[in-house]
């Protein structure tokens, strides 16, 4: 970690850190106003990308505590991940 980043208080640590995600966001957001026309193949590997991030996002917020709790028994969260995808 940054040295300089060490010294403030968890507060402002969180306050930059909001602000740099959202600063990122805005400024990919913003390329709409410059770009035509997106190909196929960079639209398919943003949905990648994007699909990518939604699959490790679940498994992080999800599926990881959801093992940690049943103790690694994993047959009983790979049958409520799918119950939960069937009634979607």
């Amino acid at each position: 970690m940054l040295p300089w980043l060490e010294t403030l208080l968890p507060l402002q640590q969180a306050l930059l850190a909001t602000g740099f995600t959202w600063g990122i966001t805005a400024l990919r957001a913003a390329t709409v106003f410059v770009t035509r026309e997106v190909g196929p193949r960079l639209l398919d590997a943003l949905l990648g990308l994007a699909g990518g991030v939604l699959l490790a996002a679940s498994y992080w917020t999800l599926l990881a505590p959801a093992l940690e709790i049943t103790q690694g028994q994993w047959l009983r969260v790979a049958a409520g991940s799918l119950l939960g995808g069937a009634f979607v």
